[in-house]
């Protein structure tokens, strides 16, 4: 499998009793085919699960079944979170882990297997409302005409020309890098489109407008590519012609942020951060940005108001036909 499409955790992994581990692949295909939950996501609920199995086993030792998890109590979940906390994670890691486990439950009460309220007198760790971190227009501009430069010497000049439009292809839609390397040489944003269709969490698709300086980007990697890309193949590759892999993208933009002076937070998400926020300091509709991101609430997209609350009400006194009065 590409290395950016983890496969989900065997049931091997899972501390289960055959009851149990039967319930665990039907949760896992549930998440895949119903939530059309993506690769990423799959593997870290996996792993999120089997952490708390193997504590149960440990807790109450023995093999964690069906009617262990009936049997568990809000003391056995307190003390399971306790013990990640002592691992010093962070507390989305914990919010996250007690999240999968409702969801799980859930799913176990929904098909009759298992029915235990426990869980729902938890609470969650209260999270801080997080900011985003985008770069200034200036970085981000730097960011692109910097991009085929940062390479290490001997490198194909058509690897250039990919991290180029990578880089602009971010910023200029506004994707997350899951989506841009989840791009087919069909989808491929190529000269004489108006628009990208996009397919992000959930399966949810959008339409983002494409701008000339992207689609002639990628008209230039593709040029330069040496490798046979079918119409159904990752349009973006690695050296040997496979997936490319996103741990590569983020060394390059640490490559960037060494080259450039750029801040810690300059990673491939802080494209998408700048996307947004840089449309609305320039006066766009935040109903029309959510669409843009594809954010299912727009709670999720008003975060962006607290970066340049300034410049915010600068539209708004220039919008507004009793301002000034």
């Amino acid at each position: 499998m590409p290395a950016h499409r983890p496969d989900p955790l065997p049931l091997a992994r899972f501390a289960a009793t055959a009851d149990l581990a039967h319930a665990i692949e039907g949760w896992q295909q549930q998440l895949k085919s119903e939530r059309r939950a993506s690769p990423h996501t799959l593997a870290a609920y996996g792993r999120d699960l089997a952490f708390f199995l193997d504590f149960a086993r440990d807790h109450h030792g023995e093999q964690p079944s069906l009617d262990l998890l009936r049997r568990l109590k809000p003391a056995d979940f307190r003390a399971f979170l306790a013990a990640r906390a002592a691992r010093d994670l962070a507390k989305t890691s914990q919010a996250r882990a007690l999240s999968v486990l409702r969801g799980f439950f859930r799913f176990l009460d929904r098909r009759g297997l298992v029915s235990n309220p426990a869980l729902t007198v938890l609470r969650g760790p209260r999270l801080p409302q997080a900011v985003p971190k985008p770069l200034s227009e200036g970085d981000a501009r730097a960011a692109i005409e910097a991009a085929d430069t940062v390479q290490t010497v001997g490198s194909a000049p058509w690897i250039a020309a990919r991290d180029t439009a990578l880089v602009t292809l971010l910023y200029g839609c506004g994707l997350r890098l899951s989506e841009a390397l989840d791009l087919t040489r069909r989808q491929a944003p190529t000269a004489g489109m108006a628009s990208l269709r996009v397919t992000g969490k959930g399966g949810k698709t959008r339409i983002v407008p494409l701008l000339p300086i992207v689609s002639t980007a990628v008209d230039e990697y593709l040029a330069h590519c040496p490798h046979p890309i079918g119409a159904n193949d990752d349009l973006f590759v690695g050296v040997r012609g496979g997936p490319l892999n996103p741990r590569l993208v983020q060394r390059l933009m640490e490559q960037l942020r060494f080259h450039l002076g750029l801040p810690d937070t300059a990673t491939p998400h802080a494209l998408r951060h700048s996307f947004a926020t840089h449309l609305l300091a320039g006066g766009a509709d935040l109903r029309a940005i959510q669409e843009l991101l594809g954010h299912a609430s727009l709670s999720t997209t008003q975060r962006y108001t607290a970066i340049d609350a300034a410049k915010l009400m600068e539209v708004y006194d220039r919008a507004h036909p009793r301002a000034g009065e």
